[in-house]
Formats: C-alpha cells, structure tokens, sequence
C-alpha cells in the first residue's frame, strides 16, 4: 500500500511525501541506498530525509519462506551492542532491521523485501539462499543470497551487488561529498549517478574463453540485463521502469 504523505517516528518534526528519484539517496533509516521510490522530508529540500518505501511503511512482524521457524520483528536499531550483519547481503546492519529474536538472524528491510522472482518478460530471475552454481561477479559458489536465471546460466550474489554499489556511491554510503557537505548530495546526484556499476569486463573476462565473440556479445547483452533488474531489487525498487533508469546510467 502506498499513501502519499506520512508521518513516521524517526522524523516526527515533518511529514514524509512520497516522491520518485532517478538519483541515488541514502536512506536515513537503514543507512542503505536507494534509487526510485522514496519518502522525503515534505518541509523542504534542505531537510534532505529520506526512507525507502519499505524502510518508511514497515510492517511489525513479517515471515520469510528462506526460514521458516522464524519471526522477524521490525526494530529501529539492532540489538545489542554486537556488530550485526544482515542475513541476506552479508553487510553491516546500521539502522533499521528485520530481526528474529530465537534466532538471531537480521535482515534489512529493503533485503528482507527482495522478490523472490523477477521477470520483465525476457528474463526471469529467481531468488535462491545458496545456489551451487558460481556467481558471474566474484566466481565463487555459496555465500549470499543469489538471484540466478531459469536457465542457470546467469547467477549474482546480492553481496556482490551490494559491493559493487559501495564502489560506485562510495561518497553516498560514507556521507561524503566532493564539496564536504552533506546537504549537497542531490546537486553532486548527477556526477554519481553516472558511475552505475557495470559486469561487462568481467563477463567478457569469464566467457571468452569458452565462446565466439558474437556469443560472448549476447551473454553480456542478457546478463546485463539481468544485472539492471538486480540493482533495482536491491535499492528497494524492482519495477521495469526503475530497471530503465539503471539501464541508461549503466551505459553513460
């Protein structure tokens, strides 16, 4: 369900409007990016607060098919004073989390969310807990969370997208910008959001040797394409037309 303006007890000062960005946002609930949908701050743009969807219209309590004996209880930190990871990415908890208290696993809202398939009509992805087959971006098995086609032939750790995003927003994930505040993350948008990550050169890398150029080309073509769907996933908006933007930042 989405409403157009909110109120939300991490902002009490101001409503949260729901608005769509074709920039990367940090997201000051679970410290995570974002891209596409969102909640900003409807005061003013100097605010700059925002949540993702899933971030800002939370449910208490959810279920995940990947555990089945577990209950994961919305909270607005982690707890304890242990270092936590989430359970799906393998990245640091900072914010706000999906947690099971009797098992103690974590998840971030947006991971917690990931569709379990993801199909625009060419190519159907499927969100697996260990796959066996290795990941196209790092070349090992296991490990993370894996989107991997119905076809199996193209696999993605969630880590490793999430890896490649930290590379390519390093200044919006620390917080940093180029003029050392900052309130100027939207103007600076434009010089990040041409870093998109990319898996050409590695999937080049990993199939020259078993392909003709022209296959090569096609492989890249379609696990590109599945690349775009995984981003979109991942930054908490997986539509096509999320996809879309990814696809045209991807080739600039």
């Amino acid at each position: 369900m989405r409403y157009n303006e909110i109120s939300h007890f991490s902002h009490l000062q101001h409503n949260l409007k729901f608005d769509y960005s074709e920039s990367p946002f940090k997201c000051d609930g679970c410290n995570e990016v974002g891209i596409g949908s969102r909640y900003k701050c409807a005061a003013s743009h100097a605010c700059n607060f925002d949540l993702h969807t899933h971030c800002a219209i939370s449910s208490p309590s959810i279920s995940h098919p990947f555990y089945t004996k577990c209950s994961f209880q919305f909270l607005a930190r982690s707890p304890g004073p242990v270092a936590r990871y989430c359970n799906a990415c393998e990245k640091d908890v900072s914010g706000f989390v999906y947690h099971c208290k009797s098992c103690g696993f974590d998840l971030h809202p947006c991971c917690a969310k990931l569709p379990m398939v993801l199909d625009d009509g060419e190519i159907k992805l499927y969100l697996y807990r260990k796959v066996s087959s290795p990941c196209h971006r790092c070349g090992r098995k296991g490990g993370s969370w894996s989107y991997r086609s119905s076809c199996k032939k193209y696999n993605l750790h969630v880590a490793c997208v999430k890896e490649m995003l930290v590379d390519s927003w390093h200044e919006i994930y620390t917080g940093e910008c180029r003029s050392g505040k900052w309130g100027t993350k939207y103007s600076g948008g434009r010089k990040l959001e041409t870093r998109i990550p990319s898996l050409k050169d590695t999937l080049e890398t990993h199939n020259h040797r078993k392909k003709k150029r022209g296959k090569v080309e096609k492989c890249c073509e379609v696990a590109a394409l599945a690349l775009q769907f995984v981003i979109s996933a991942v930054l908490g908006d997986p539509t096509t037309l999320i996809a879309g933007v990814v696809a045209s930042l991807m080739s600039k």
